[in-house]
Protein backbone atom coordinates (compact mmCIF):
# COMPACT_ATOMS: atom_id res chain seq x y z
CA UNK A 1 0.00 0.00 0.00
CA UNK A 2 2.80 2.43 0.74
CA UNK A 3 4.04 1.83 -2.76
CA UNK A 4 1.08 2.69 -4.10
CA UNK A 5 0.90 6.07 -2.11
CA UNK A 6 4.51 6.90 -3.16
CA UNK A 7 3.69 6.27 -6.88
CA UNK A 8 0.21 8.42 -6.85
CA UNK A 9 2.24 11.37 -4.89
CA UNK A 10 5.66 11.07 -7.62
CA UNK A 11 2.38 11.53 -9.88
CA UNK A 12 0.87 13.86 -8.68
CA UNK A 13 4.05 15.94 -8.25
CA UNK A 14 5.20 15.38 -11.75
CA UNK A 15 1.59 16.67 -12.85
CA UNK A 16 1.91 19.81 -11.23
CA UNK A 17 6.01 20.22 -11.86
CA UNK A 18 4.36 20.21 -15.42
CA UNK A 19 1.50 22.35 -15.29
CA UNK A 20 4.25 25.29 -13.48
CA UNK A 21 7.06 24.47 -16.19
CA UNK A 22 4.79 24.28 -19.83
CA UNK A 23 3.63 27.82 -19.59
CA UNK A 24 6.92 29.43 -17.74
CA UNK A 25 8.59 28.14 -20.42
CA UNK A 26 6.07 29.18 -22.96
CA UNK A 27 6.29 32.58 -21.09
CA UNK A 28 9.70 32.42 -21.58
CA UNK A 29 9.85 31.81 -25.20
CA UNK A 30 7.29 34.51 -26.44
CA UNK A 31 9.30 37.34 -24.36
CA UNK A 32 12.42 36.23 -25.36
CA UNK A 33 13.72 39.12 -27.82
CA UNK A 34 16.42 36.65 -28.90
CA UNK A 35 14.83 33.85 -31.05
CA UNK A 36 16.85 30.23 -32.14
CA UNK A 37 18.56 30.84 -35.38
CA UNK A 38 18.97 28.54 -38.54
CA UNK A 39 15.76 26.51 -38.41
CA UNK A 40 14.60 27.82 -41.72
CA UNK A 41 11.98 28.65 -43.27
CA UNK A 42 9.81 25.87 -42.60
CA UNK A 43 8.79 26.98 -38.96
CA UNK A 44 6.42 29.90 -40.47
CA UNK A 45 4.15 26.56 -41.67
CA UNK A 46 3.66 25.74 -38.29
CA UNK A 47 1.10 28.27 -37.28
CA UNK A 48 -1.13 26.83 -40.04
CA UNK A 49 -0.31 23.54 -38.37
CA UNK A 50 -1.32 24.41 -34.81
CA UNK A 51 -4.49 25.84 -36.38
CA UNK A 52 -5.28 22.46 -37.50
CA UNK A 53 -4.37 20.63 -34.58
CA UNK A 54 -6.92 22.81 -32.78
CA UNK A 55 -9.54 22.26 -35.01
CA UNK A 56 -9.57 18.42 -34.96
CA UNK A 57 -9.24 18.50 -31.12
CA UNK A 58 -12.61 20.41 -31.20
CA UNK A 59 -13.90 18.28 -33.11
CA UNK A 60 -12.58 15.11 -30.92
CA UNK A 61 -13.34 16.88 -27.51
CA UNK A 62 -17.14 16.90 -29.15
CA UNK A 63 -17.12 13.28 -30.50
CA UNK A 64 -15.34 12.54 -26.85
CA UNK A 65 -18.47 14.08 -25.39
CA UNK A 66 -21.02 12.43 -27.16
CA UNK A 67 -19.43 9.17 -27.12
CA UNK A 68 -19.49 9.33 -23.00
CA UNK A 69 -23.68 10.52 -22.92
CA UNK A 70 -23.81 7.31 -25.26
CA UNK A 71 -21.97 5.26 -22.77
CA UNK A 72 -19.45 4.51 -24.93
CA UNK A 73 -16.41 4.19 -22.98
CA UNK A 74 -13.98 2.79 -25.40
CA UNK A 75 -14.78 5.30 -28.22
CA UNK A 76 -14.71 7.74 -25.42
CA UNK A 77 -11.24 6.45 -24.57
CA UNK A 78 -10.24 6.87 -27.94
CA UNK A 79 -11.28 10.25 -28.81
CA UNK A 80 -9.94 11.99 -25.31
CA UNK A 81 -6.57 10.25 -26.18
CA UNK A 82 -6.39 11.50 -29.73
CA UNK A 83 -6.97 15.14 -28.13
CA UNK A 84 -4.57 14.20 -25.43
CA UNK A 85 -1.56 13.17 -28.40
CA UNK A 86 -3.01 16.82 -30.55
CA UNK A 87 -3.10 19.08 -27.77
CA UNK A 88 0.52 17.71 -27.20
CA UNK A 89 1.79 17.82 -30.91
CA UNK A 90 0.15 21.46 -30.44
CA UNK A 91 2.49 21.75 -27.56
CA UNK A 92 5.74 20.46 -28.78
CA UNK A 93 4.75 22.84 -32.34
CA UNK A 94 3.58 25.64 -30.87
CA UNK A 95 6.91 26.12 -28.76
CA UNK A 96 9.14 25.06 -31.62
CA UNK A 97 7.34 28.03 -33.81
CA UNK A 98 8.15 31.00 -30.98
CA UNK A 99 11.30 29.86 -30.07
CA UNK A 100 12.82 30.44 -33.76
CA UNK A 101 10.09 33.06 -35.41
CA UNK A 102 9.16 36.40 -33.96
CA UNK A 103 5.43 36.86 -32.98
CA UNK A 104 3.15 38.17 -35.22
CA UNK A 105 1.77 41.40 -34.13
CA UNK A 106 -2.10 42.25 -35.59
CA UNK A 107 -2.67 45.04 -37.53
CA UNK A 108 1.07 44.99 -38.73
CA UNK A 109 0.82 45.37 -42.13
CA UNK A 110 4.40 45.03 -43.07
CA UNK A 111 5.97 42.21 -40.75
CA UNK A 112 8.21 44.79 -39.10
CA UNK A 113 6.82 43.11 -35.64
CA UNK A 114 6.27 46.85 -34.34
CA UNK A 115 2.51 48.39 -35.09
CA UNK A 116 2.77 52.01 -36.41
CA UNK A 117 0.22 54.75 -36.41
CA UNK A 118 -0.17 54.21 -39.94
CA UNK A 119 -0.90 50.61 -39.13
CA UNK A 120 -3.17 51.37 -36.06
CA UNK A 121 -5.84 53.43 -38.61
CA UNK A 122 -5.64 50.93 -41.11
CA UNK A 123 -6.89 47.99 -38.55
CA UNK A 124 -10.02 48.49 -37.30
CA UNK A 125 -9.75 49.21 -33.62
CA UNK A 126 -13.21 47.18 -33.12
CA UNK A 127 -11.49 43.96 -34.99
CA UNK A 128 -8.13 45.05 -32.95
CA UNK A 129 -9.84 45.04 -29.56
CA UNK A 130 -11.85 41.99 -29.93
CA UNK A 131 -8.73 40.12 -31.19
CA UNK A 132 -7.36 40.79 -27.95
CA UNK A 133 -10.55 40.03 -25.88
CA UNK A 134 -10.04 36.67 -27.14
CA UNK A 135 -6.77 35.93 -27.35
CA UNK A 136 -5.93 37.21 -23.52
CA UNK A 137 -8.52 34.61 -21.88
CA UNK A 138 -7.36 32.00 -24.73
CA UNK A 139 -3.79 32.51 -23.64
CA UNK A 140 -4.84 32.28 -19.69
CA UNK A 141 -7.11 29.46 -19.62
CA UNK A 142 -4.47 27.65 -22.43
CA UNK A 143 -2.22 27.71 -19.22
CA UNK A 144 -4.61 27.32 -16.60
CA UNK A 145 -5.56 23.71 -18.08
CA UNK A 146 -2.66 21.90 -18.74
CA UNK A 147 -3.12 20.46 -14.60
CA UNK A 148 -6.95 19.76 -15.27
CA UNK A 149 -6.11 17.91 -18.33
CA UNK A 150 -3.19 15.90 -16.37
CA UNK A 151 -5.11 14.96 -13.66
CA UNK A 152 -8.31 14.04 -15.60
CA UNK A 153 -5.64 11.90 -17.50
CA UNK A 154 -4.42 10.57 -14.64
CA UNK A 155 -7.58 9.77 -12.58
CA UNK A 156 -9.25 8.01 -15.83
CA UNK A 157 -6.13 6.02 -16.38
CA UNK A 158 -5.71 5.30 -12.64
CA UNK A 159 -9.41 4.21 -12.79
CA UNK A 160 -10.24 6.62 -10.25
CA UNK A 161 -13.59 7.46 -12.21
CA UNK A 162 -15.71 9.67 -9.45
CA UNK A 163 -12.43 11.73 -9.06
CA UNK A 164 -12.26 11.96 -13.09
CA UNK A 165 -16.13 13.15 -13.67
CA UNK A 166 -15.29 15.65 -10.78
CA UNK A 167 -12.64 17.32 -12.69
CA UNK A 168 -13.75 17.28 -16.24
CA UNK A 169 -16.95 19.08 -15.11
CA UNK A 170 -14.25 22.23 -15.60
CA UNK A 171 -11.49 20.49 -17.83
CA UNK A 172 -13.53 19.67 -20.90
CA UNK A 173 -15.38 23.04 -21.06
CA UNK A 174 -12.54 25.43 -20.62
CA UNK A 175 -10.03 23.11 -23.15
CA UNK A 176 -13.14 23.22 -25.78
CA UNK A 177 -12.70 27.13 -25.27
CA UNK A 178 -9.21 26.87 -25.36
CA UNK A 179 -9.36 24.90 -28.70
CA UNK A 180 -12.27 27.20 -30.35
CA UNK A 181 -10.94 30.37 -29.33
CA UNK A 182 -7.35 28.98 -30.70
CA UNK A 183 -8.57 28.78 -34.04
CA UNK A 184 -10.65 31.87 -33.67
CA UNK A 185 -7.25 33.89 -32.84
CA UNK A 186 -5.38 32.02 -35.67
CA UNK A 187 -7.92 33.34 -38.59
CA UNK A 188 -7.87 36.49 -37.36
CA UNK A 189 -3.86 36.88 -36.96
CA UNK A 190 -3.46 34.56 -40.20
CA UNK A 191 -4.03 37.98 -42.26
CA UNK A 192 -0.45 39.76 -41.03
CA UNK A 193 1.65 36.26 -41.24
CA UNK A 194 4.89 37.01 -43.86
CA UNK A 195 4.84 33.43 -44.56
Amino acid sequence: MESVNTSQKSYTKLIWVLSIAIPVVVAILLFTPEKIQGAGDWVYMLPHLNATFNSITTVVLLLGLYFIKQKNIKAHKSMMSIAFILGSLFLVSYVTYHSTADSTVYGDINGNGILDEAEKSKSLTFWRGFYISILLPHIVLAAVVVPFVLFAFYYALTDKIEKHKKIVKWTFPIWLFVSITGVVVYFMISPYYLN
